[in-house]
């Protein structure tokens, strides 16, 4: 497939892998990037770059236009870039919803729309639903996001649903992990030091998705030319709240560990006054509000069933592997 294809985001930790799944299946592969990312994984010969810089509408406009000019456009855009982490809720709206529609506004204003635009949305959109008897979130139950991250990601999922003839795919992954991964990392970086943390004592269903399976569900979407559908993207397995960390113990070689539970009011609190620090001296905190709100959610199970009967989507990893793969990567560039 000789397809020209833009990943936005692609200095981050899933659009670096969406890049060199393009590459993998010999596409033309434009890194969207700022002039101040880093390049670190998008060192391959093969990979062109766009500086596109999505905070400013304008200058956007005219990096498009001069990208038009020279290149032409894409077949194929796949918008990864976002916000994790803000000092407040208007830094969400901004960074994800306002950015995205700027982005989508100027491609069309400059006849530059693509065969396909794909969306990489959350799960945290849906918010702690199903949470009486933990059965699958499905793509007919009504959102209710409780974190300034879900709404933002929801909202940008409802304007491109109101679009007239703007064709997109949208994936709602759970959580993704896998090398590179930094989040994550902070888990495996304290049960190395011998302390696992979790947070209430009801039970916790969560599931989870490595990176690379993400990059097949994308490009099989891409491959099958499906518009207008939104997809749950996970390994298909559940697990308990303390599978994960249980699985970096194994691959850390069984370091002694005490685990901490939490009380979710105590940690409430904890991260309200995290939050509030952090924002004091004008930087973003790991531990916040939205944070304690994701963490308290007890029900993290989606229907994935659609992506393997529409697109053929079928996982490679299971979280028993993809934590294999992961713990060997980080000793190997040295994290731990």
């Amino acid at each position: 497939m000789n397809y020209k294809i833009l990943v936005t985001g692609a200095s981050g930790f899933i659009g670096s892998f969406l890049v060199e799944g393009g590459l993998a299946e010999g596409m033309q592969v434009w890194a969207g990037v700022r002039r101040s990312s880093s390049r670190k994984y998008l060192q391959d010969g093969r990979i062109r770059f766009a500086e596109l810089d999505f905070t400013d509408s304008d200058k956007l406009a005219s990096q498009l236009l001069k990208h038009k000019e020279e290149h032409g456009g894409w077949d194929y855009i796949i918008h990864c870039a976002g916000v994790t982490k803000c000092i407040d809720k208007a830094g969400f709206e901004i960074g994800n919803y306002w950015a995205t529609r700027h982005f989508i506004e100027t491609l069309v204003k400059l006849c530059m729309t693509p065969k396909n635009f794909i969306f990489i949305s959350s799960l945290s959109i849906f918010g702690p639903i199903r949470e009486n008897d933990y059965s699958s979130i499905c793509e007919t139950d009504t959102p209710v996001p409780n974190t300034a991250y879900g709404v933002s990601k929801l909202k940008t999922e409802e304007y491109l649903q109101g679009l007239k003839n703007f064709p997109y795919v949208i994936f709602r992954p759970t959580g993704v992990y896998g090398p590179r991964e930094k989040d994550y990392f902070l888990m495996v970086k304290s049960i190395s030091n011998h302390v696992d943390f979790a947070a209430g004592f009801k039970r916790q269903d969560i599931t989870f998705v490595y990176v690379k399976d993400l990059v097949q569900a994308v490009y099989l979407a891409i491959k099958k030319d499906v518009k207008y559908r939104s997809y749950f993207v996970s390994d298909g397995e559940v697990y308990n709240s303390s599978t994960f960390s249980d699985l970096i113990r194994k691959e850390l070689g069984n370091p002694w560990m005490i685990r901490f539970v939490c009380p979710l009011p105590l940690l409430k609190v904890i991260s309200f006054v995290a939050e509030t620090c952090s924002r004091l001296v004008g930087k973003t905190s790991t531990l916040n509000r939205d944070k304690y709100k994701i963490m308290k959610q007890r029900n993290w199970r989606c229907d994935i069933q659609p992506l393997i009967d529409e697109l053929g989507y079928k996982p490679e990893y299971n979280l028993e592997l993809g934590v294999k793969e992961t713990i060997s990567w980080y000793k190997k560039e040295g994290w731990i």
